[in-house]
């Protein structure tokens, strides 16, 4: 096989594998946060969660795939490297980015549930006298 091919192939496998990893870490962490944020409502919760997941495992391996193809082709074992080590990068970031969105949206849908949690607030106690003129 050509170094493009190794480097394809070692690039899919990272890259696949640190997607699984990370899904599998925010499904089962996010879970907590969900069911907290759905007043207890398990089914509810555990169905967002998973359709999270599913979303964030079309996005990332989708551009995987897309980010497959490389322009300018490794000849020797430092050029595998290289390529390899700048395609993992970009998915890694790619993942973080999508760690960070997902935090950020769980964030906002927390807030506002934490919103509707609290009491209403108290009615006046006095009235203030309007001054005349």
């Amino acid at each position: 096989m050509t170094p493009i091919v190794w480097t394809y192939f070692t690039y899919l496998l990272i890259s696949v594998s640190l997607t699984v990893w990370v899904a599998k870490t925010l499904y089962k962490n996010g879970r907590i946060f969900l069911v907290d944020t759905f007043r207890g409502n398990e089914p509810l919760a555990d169905s967002i969660n998973h359709l999270l997941v599913v979303g964030f495992y079309l996005i990332n391996i989708g551009y995987v795939s897309l980010a497959l193809r490389e322009v300018q082709m490794p000849v020797d074992l430092q050029g595998v490297l290289e390529t390899l080590s700048r395609k993992v990068g970009v998915v890694l970031l790619v993942l973080g980015g999508m760690h960070f969105f997902n935090l950020l949206v769980f964030s906002k849908m927390r807030k506002r549930v934490l919103l509707h949690r609290l009491p209403p607030p108290l009615p006046p106690q006095t009235q203030v006298p309007v001054a005349a003129g």
